[in-house]
């Protein structure tokens, strides 16, 4: 089965996409975006007398119906579920180590692979012909999501199953920053060595995980990629469902590069509020004009700072055209938040969680050293130059 898309498998890179003229641009904007799974007619021929196992999640919808029910309606043999962070139904929390169970509403086994294991296994796919992998990501290296996938692609490439992405716009994709990730800082929140917002779909970074040897050992996973169908990388793309619990709208989606850095220090970004990811705030604070309290909340049962009343910003009400005029990781929340705390020895976590957000440990250096932000961002300069003379080799959609 390994040869199953035949002619239509390729390792090589894509051509590139020359980019649109104006008046293109004009039409193209007006037509709304379909995802890899809004386009049926281009992926159930593949399917067809196989069976399929389906790395989704909740957000894996074609327009108001799971993925899952879609291709059971269309006579697909559905015979595995694969559940990522979060979880199949993504109501776990962050974190949580899931285990195996049967789906109740189809009676399909649900392997989880965010645990132990972070990929199948040979007996997990010793029912399965095909995988398809329809998840929705949000464009930063640290969203698990994207180690998922490319644990999947070398399971993939080791058991000679082929792979399908059903791909999907990435809503952070207008701008490229962050260090590139350094490999000794690799972990399930840095698994490849790319900025910290890179620009790119999942579809995207598969063709650049096979094609650059990103996988163990190199090896090659048969992959097809199911483009979405009028999107480019700077089109505004509102996601329609949450992409996992604590980032509950479309701003906590795009303050969510920049506000994930707060994870590796003494503040809390919310979990635990109706607020994640549009609040920062810390106990011990000394300025702020917004107070909240984490409390045990479905997604974030016993979040961080728990019962601790926090001071500091609430950023809930900036508009989504505020923060995309940024275009940018907003680093002036974070180190005017280390300037004003009054115990610096204590602003970072122990465990030196920021060096693996970050993918490096100079950044943690730079703002205990004073650093500006001018001179920290000259240093992520080169890595990200480098970076987008090999992204362009890869990219399905007009940039």
């Amino acid at each position: 089965m390994f040869f199953i898309f035949s002619n239509l498998f390729c390792n090589a890179p894509k051509p590139e996409v020359q980019p649109f003229n104006r008046e293109i641009i004009k039409v193209f904007e007006a037509t709304p975006i379909l995802t890899g799974a809004d386009q049926t007619d281009k992926y159930l021929p593949f399917l067809k007398g196989l069976r399929v196992g389906l790395l989704v999640n909740q957000t894996s919808m074609v327009g108001s119906q799971h993925l899952v029910d879609v291709l059971k309606e269309k006579g697909v043999n559905v015979t595995a579920i694969f559940a990522p962070e979060h979880g199949f139904r993504g109501d776990a929390d962050a974190g949580q180590e899931l285990t195996n169970s049967v789906d109740k509403e189809t009676g399909i086994p649900v392997i989880s692979i965010y645990g132990k294991k972070k990929g199948p296994d040979q007996a997990d796919l010793a029912n399965v012909d095909v995988v398809v992998f329809d998840v929705q990501d949000v464009g930063t290296r640290f969203y698990t999501y994207l180690s998922t996938l490319k644990y999947l692609m070398e399971a993939c490439a080791e058991f000679k199953k082929p792979l399908m992405i059903l791909d999907r716009p990435n809503p952070n994709a207008y701008f490229i920053d962050g260090p590139v990730l350094e490999m000794e800082n690799t972990s399930f929140v840095g698994i490849i060595p790319i900025p910290i917002v890179h620009g790119m779909t999942l579809g995207e970074l598969g063709w650049m995980m096979n094609a650059e040897g990103m996988l163990k050992d190199k090896i090659k996973c048969e992959l097809k990629v199911i483009q979405c169908g009028n999107y480019d990388h700077f089109k505004p793309y509102i996601l329609p469902v949450k992409p996992s619990p604590n980032l509950p709208n479309q701003v906590s989606i795009m303050l969510y590069p920049s506000l994930c850095l707060f994870e590796g220090t003494n503040f809390s970004v919310g979990r635990g509020t109706d607020k994640q990811f549009q609040v920062y705030g810390s106990p011990i604070a000394k300025k702020g004009d917004f107070y909240f309290t984490p409390q045990p909340k479905p997604g974030a049962m016993t979040p961080f700072l728990q019962g601790k009343k926090c001071r500091g910003y609430d950023l809930s009400n900036l508009s989504i055209e505020k923060i995309r005029t940024e275009g940018k990781i907003n680093l002036t929340y974070f180190l005017q938040a280390y300037k004003d705390y009054p115990d610096k020895a204590n602003f970072f976590l122990k465990n030196n969680f920021i060096d693996l957000l970050m993918g490096t440990k100079k950044f943690q250096q730079q703002v205990k050293s004073g650093m500006s932000e001018a001179e920290i961002r000259a240093s992520w300069k080169e890595g990200i130059d480098k970076f987008k003379i090999t992204r362009k080799k890869y990219l399905l959609y007009p940039n």
